[in-house]
C-alpha cells in the first residue's frame, strides 16, 4: 500500500489528533484571558493586538503550503514538524522579555500551528469513509467546544497562582506525548519520489496573503500604508500565479482549486466564516451594550453556537443516511440566514434568550456547511491532492475570518457616525475604549438607541452574507441520493471535474 494511512490504530490516532488539536484549540482563549495580565508585566500596549494577529497571519499563511507538504512527504513527518516549530514557539514565548519579543514568538508559533488542523483533518480523510466521517469530525468539534470553555478558566488560574509564562509552557508535555503517539500509533507508506518543493511559490503566496491580511486587520493605517500593502498583494499575487503555472510541483494547484467542487465549496465556506466572526464579534457588544447584561450572559449567547457546531457534525451521518447528503447540506445551509434573522429582531428589552437561538440555530448550520464540504472535497480527490484540498477549505475560513471582521466592523463604524454626530460618535467611541464603557452606554439611555440602531446595520450585514451563503452552497455540485452505499465518492469526484 502507497500513499496511504494504514487503518489500524484508528482509535488510538484518533484520540491523539484530538489531544494535539485541543492543544491549538485552547490557545486562543487561554492568550487572551491572560494578556492584560501580560501587558501589565511587559509593557508595550502598542503591540497587544499583535500579539493575536501575528499568531493567526502565520497560521493562515502556512495552512496551504502545509497541506501540499503533506501530500507530497506524508502527512506524519509534515504534522510532527509543525508541532515542533510549535513547541519551540511555545517555549520561546515563555521566555518574552518584552511585547516585542512575544510577538516575533507567537509568530513562530503560528508556523508550527498551521500544520496541525489541515494535517489532522486530512488523516481523518485517508482513515475514514465518507459515511464515518461524520461521527470522527462530530468528536472533533466537541474539542473546540471544550476548548472554548476551558481556556478562560484555564488562563484565569494560570495567571493569578502562577506565571503567566505557562499559557504556553503548558503546551510542552502535551505537544511531546502527541509526539511520541503520532510515531507511535500512526502508520503509513509513501510512494517515493524526487519532489521539487516550490519555494518561490511558497514565498510569493506568504508575501500576497500577509499583504492581504495585514491590509485588512489595520484599516486605521494611513491611506498611504494601505494603497502599498494593496500593490504588494497584487503584485506578488500575480507574481505567484504566474509562477504556479510553470512550477512542476505548484504549492497551490490552480486546476485542482478551480474545480467547481472545490471553488464553490471554498466559496460557501469563506461566506459562513464572514458571517459567523461577525456573529462571534458583534452579539457580546450588543447583549452587554444595549441589554445592559453582564459579561457571563454574554458569553452565554456564544456558548449556544459552541453547543450547535459540534451537536449538527454528530447527528450528520444520521441525516446522510436519512435525507441524503444533498438535503442535509441544504437544510443546513437555510438554518445560517434563519438563525440570522433572530439579530434582526432583538431590541433594548430584548431577552438573550432571543440572541441565543440565533447562535445556535447558526452554529448547528455552520456544522452541516462545513462538515459537508469538507467530506465532499476530500472524497472528491486521490491520496495525493487530499492534503492540498483540505488546506483550501481551512484557509477559505480563515480568510472569511479577516474579511467579516473588517468588513462588519466597517459597517458598525459607519453605523455609529450616521446615526451619532461628530463629538457624540467621537465619544460612544472613546466609552467602548474604556473598561466600563459597555455598562455606561447600556446606562445612558440616549447612546444606548444611537448604538442598538448602529449595531442593527451590522447585523443586517451578518444576514445579507449568510443568504450569500445559502445560495452558494446550492451551487455546490452533489449528487442527488446518498440511498447507495459507494457511489457518493464516485459521485463526488465526476461532480468535481464539471
Amino acid at each position: 500500500m502507497s500513499n496511504a494511512a494504514h487503518r489500524s490504530n484508528r482509535v488510538l490516532v484518533v484520540a491523539t489528533i484530538m489531544f494535539a488539536t485541543f492543544m491549538v484549540a485552547i490557545e486562543a482563549t487561554i492568550v487572551a484571558t491572560a494578556m492584560p495580565r501580560i501587558v501589565g508585566q511587559l509593557g508595550g500596549f502598542s503591540y497587544y493586538s499583535w500579539v493575536f494577529s501575528a499568531f493567526l497571519l502565520a497560521q493562515s499563511t502556512t495552512t496551504v503550503i502545509y497541506g501540499k507538504l503533506s501530500d507530497i512527504f506524508g502527512r506524519k513527518p509534515v504534522l510532527i514538524g509543525g508541532i515542533l516549530i510549535f513547541l519551540l514557539g511555545s517555549l520561546l514565548c515563555g521566555l518574552a522579555w518584552s511585547m516585542m519579543s512575544l510577538v516575533l514568538f507567537r509568530l513562530l508559533q503560528g508556523l508550527g500551528a498551521g500544520a496541525i488542523q489541515p494535517v489532522t483533518m486530512t488523516i481523518i480523510g485517508d482513515l475514514f469513509k465518507l459515511e464515518e466521517r461524520g461521527r470522527v469530525q462530530g468528536a472533533m468539534a466537541t474539542v473546540w467546544a471544550t476548548s472554548a470553555v476551558v481556556g478562560p478558566l484555564a488562563g484565569g488560574i494560570i495567571v493569578d497562582n502562577i506565571s503567566w509564562a505557562w499559557i504556553f509552557w503548558i503546551n510542552l508535555p502535551i505537544g511531546i506525548l502527541s509526539i511520541i503517539a503520532f510515531m507511535i500509533f500512526l502508520k503509513e507508506e509513501v510512494a517515493h519520489k524526487q519532489a521539487k518543493i516550490d519555494y518561490l511559490g511558497s514565498v510569493l503566496f506568504s508575501i500576497s496573503i500577509v499583504a492581504l491580511l495585514v491590509m485588512l486587520t489595520e484599516t486605521d493605517a494611513s491611506a498611504w500604508i494601505l494603497l502599498s500593502l494593496f500593490a504588494v498583494f497584487v503584485i506578488a499575487g500575480l507574481l505567484f500565479l504566474a509562477q504556479e503555472k510553470r512550477a512542476p510541483e505548484p504549492i497551490i494547484s490552480i486546476p485542482l482549486w478551480s474545480r467547481r467542487l472545490i471553488a464553490t465549496s471554498n466559496a460557501a465556506t469563506l461566506l459562513a466564516g464572514m458571517a459567523l466572526i461577525g456573529l462571534s464579534t458583534i452579539l457580546p457588544i450588543y447583549v452587554q451594550g444595549v441589554l445592559g447584561r453582564s459579561p457571563i450572559v454574554a458569553g452565554f449567547t456564544l456558548t449556544m453556537l459552541v453547543v450547535g457546531w459540534p451537536l449538527a457534525v454528530m447527528l450528520s451521518s444520521r441525516f446522510y443516511k436519512a435525507f441524503g447528503i444533498r438535503r442535509t447540506l441544504r437544510v443546513g445551509s437555510l438554518l445560517f440566514p434563519f438563525g440570522a434573522c433572530f439579530l434582526l429582531f432583538l431590541t433594548p428589552e430584548s431577552s438573550p434568550a432571543l440572541a441565543g437561538a440565533g447562535s445556535f440555530f447558526m452554529g448547528f448550520g455552520m456544522g452541516l456547511i462545513s462538515l459537508t464540504s469538507i467530506v465532499l472535497v476530500q472524497d472528491s480527490v486521490e491520496w495525493s491532492m487530499r492534503g492540498s484540498a483540505t488546506a483550501s477549505i481551512i484557509f477559505a475560513r480563515s480568510l472569511g475570518n479577516t474579511l467579516g471582521a473588517t468588513v462588519l466592523g466597517a459597517i458598525l463604524n459607519a453605523g455609529i457616525n450616521h446615526y451619532a454626530g461628530g463629538e457624540a460618535a467621537a465619544g460612544l467611541h472613546e466609552a467602548l475604549n474604556q473598561p466600563t464603557g459597555l455598562s455606561a452606554l447600556a446606562a445612558d439611555p440616549a447612546i444606548r438607541a444611537v448604538f442598538n440602531a448602529a449595531l442593527h446595520w451590522s447585523f443586517w450585514g451578518v444576514v445579507v452574507v449568510a443568504v450569500l451563503t445559502f445560495f452558494t452552497t446550492w451551487l455546490i455540485p452533489v449528487a442527488p441520493s446518498r440511498k447507495r452505499e459507494g457511489a457518493a465518492p464516485a459521485a463526488a469526484s465526476e461532480a468535481a471535474s464539471h
